[in-house]
């Protein structure tokens, strides 16, 4: 099947390149190689690359505070750090939470709601049977994944909107990082707009978020890659102005059983405590709000294709997204038809059946 074949590279690239260069020869526009400032770090508890770009006078401000901003959220919610408030709530079974993880808690209770349980923060237990948290792989027995399928399940979460308190049902773990980095590029947008940037980007492995457009005018031009592609062959492009672009994808991290041979990608299924088997090969979201993006790239991952398309029309006004099957074919949300390009074509999804 296609879909063994994971690239190694999009672990880096997470499905999402950004084209185009700060150059503007070809648009007329003057070519200043003052006029933007970028930012890359490598943020090992993100397993991600971070590229920050801003443009104009108030750029080196802004670019300081989101890269402050990035590591502060990345501090507060890691799972892999043990002095996270998201370690401390997992060891305690829960405890008061801060203004951004309340928000971030309360975003995914909606999206487990909406979706069914697609988008379920509690399946952190399963990542840890599997490997996936620290890359000790393990395929787990039939009896291991019931046992810990009695701890999953958010609807045993009690949040209290007024104290801000959770508490999680016994043995229960949350992970926030579903949709913890589309929150922190939203995050990143605000701080920007209040340094004065009308034209910027961050990137955060599968995850873009543009500000307004590129200084020439014209928009941001994003890449999605081939799942299955060694080369980082682009699929499609995307162009938007004022949006994110959240991919998700089997291809992003992954574990080959050496006895079967077997892959075992990590967007587990909370209903079944597999990996998630939907038919679809990647998802990308495409909105104005960064959190939502990124939990929905998740969820509808899940859901496959019917299910995604199901969800969209329920709720078109909200998001557009390009869908990737096992078999290679692409569909588009028919607001986001006429901003994609590919080279083999597309199938336009409409808002009615």
């Amino acid at each position: 099947m296609r879909r063994t074949h994971f690239p190694l590279l999009a672990g880096l690239l997470a499905g999402l390149l950004l084209l185009g260069g700060c150059d503007y020869a070809a648009t007329g526009a003057p070519q200043d190689p003052e006029a933007s400032v970028s930012s890359e770090r490598y943020l090992e508890s993100m397993d991600t690359i971070m590229v920050l770009t801003a443009y104009g006078s108030a750029r080196e401000e802004a670019l300081d505070a989101a890269e402050a901003e990035i590591l502060r959220l990345d501090a507060l919610l890691s799972t892999g750090d043990p002095d996270s408030e998201v370690s401390a709530i997992n060891r305690d079974g829960g405890g008061v939470l801060s203004p951004d993880t309340l928000e971030l808690v309360s975003s995914s209770l909606e999206l487990y709601e909406e979706t069914g349980g697609a988008f379920d923060i509690t399946v952190y237990p399963l990542m840890m049977l599997w490997g996936f948290d620290d890359e000790n792989y393990h395929v787990p027995t039939q009896e291991e994944l019931t046992q810990t399928l009695d701890v999953v399940g958010s609807d045993r979460l009690a949040l209290d909107g007024e104290t801000g308190r959770l508490t999680l049902g016994e043995g229960q773990a949350i992970d926030l990082g579903g949709i913890a980095k589309g929150y922190t590029s939203q995050r990143v947008m605000e701080l920007y707009r209040a340094a004065g940037v009308t034209s910027g980007m961050v990137s955060l492995g599968g995850n873009i978020q543009c500000l307004g457009t590129r200084p020439d005018g014209t928009p941001w031009r994003i890449g999605i890659q081939d799942p299955w592609s060694v080369e980082g062959t682009i699929a499609a492009v995307i162009e938007v102005v004022d949006q994110a672009v959240i991919t998700s994808g089997g291809y992003e991290r992954y574990f080959v059983d050496e006895e079967t041979g077997v892959t075992y990608q990590h967007i587990l299924d909370p209903a079944t405590g597999y990996p998630a088997d939907s038919g679809l090969a990647s998802v990308t979201i495409v909105s104005e709000d960064g959190t939502l993006a990124d939990g929905l790239s998740t969820s509808l991952y899940l859901l496959g294709l019917e299910g995604s398309t199901d969800y969209w029309r329920a709720h078109s006004e909200q998001f557009e997204a390009l869908l990737i099957d096992e078999a290679g074919a692409i569909y588009v949300t028919e607001g986001l038809a006429d901003s994609v390009t590919a080279e083999d074509g597309f199938t336009v999804l409409t808002r009615q059946p």
